[in-house]
């Protein structure tokens, strides 16, 4: 993977972002996406977020080589910090990690998100804790994909201001998702069915205490919730 071809889970991301708008791409690491969307002619300029020194020194070494260095801003930060007032942001990436650690930026970084238009995130696991701080903060679910690339399985969530309502069904699976029923969709939630199956048989095995029920009854609830989906 570089800056001119993407994975196909980047490739996907980058699909959602509209034309002219000024990006911001949080946990850049190489800052192939911004690199991509400035050479794909679909961003003029972007700001590439990094927490991680080394990662860091990859993006401005990479934006360098790229030649794209008036483009590109490269800035060291948590989060939503490396985003200031004057930069407009309009859309904002976030991907590759866990959709709890995505919602706790979002959450840090509230005040940035003034001049937003378009969330898009690509959660890794747990995208519900994306769709459940969205529902909390009045974003609304426009859009949702979900792909399969080297035997993993990623969402992708697409967000924009506004009110929605979520059943406790469509918060776990998503509602653009449930819909399509897609064929990675399946995939993706008869392995989770699995899984929770084999906790389900290992807590039957265990001496029973009220936190053993609790967990018995939490699985039993996503379980039927799931197979209502599929």
């Amino acid at each position: 993977m570089n800056a001119k071809n993407l994975s196909e889970r980047l490739k996907t991301v980058a699909s959602f972002v509209e034309k002219n708008k000024v990006l911001a791409d949080i946990g850049s690491d190489h800052a192939y996406l911004p690199c991509y969307l400035v050479h794909t002619g679909i961003i003029k300029t972007g700001i590439a977020g990094e927490v991680v020194k080394g990662p860091f020194e990859s993006a401005k070494k990479q934006v360098r080589s790229e030649g794209l260095e008036n483009q590109i801003d490269v800035r060291f930060g948590d989060g939503l910090e490396v985003i200031k007032e004057t930069d407009h942001v309009e859309t904002i990436t976030i991907a590759g990690m866990g959709g709890p650690l995505i919602a706790s930026i979002l959450e840090a970084g509230k005040d940035k998100l003034d001049s937003v238009e378009t969330l898009i995130l690509q959660p890794n696991i747990h995208a519900k804790a994306i769709r459940e701080w969205a529902l909390k903060e009045n974003w609304k679910i426009t859009n949702e994909t979900i792909l399969e690339e080297h035997d993993k399985i990623y969402e992708i969530v697409v967000l924009q201001k506004g009110q929605m309502e979520l059943t406790d069904q469509e918060l776990l699976v998503g509602p653009y998702l449930m819909k399509e029923k897609s064929t990675i969709f399946h995939k993706k939630w008869s392995n989770e069915l699995r899984e929770w199956q084999r906790i389900m048989d290992q807590l039957d095995k265990t001496v029973a205490s009220k936190e053993v029920q609790s967990k018995k009854e939490e699985l039993e609830r996503k379980i039927a919730l799931v197979k209502e989906s599929l």
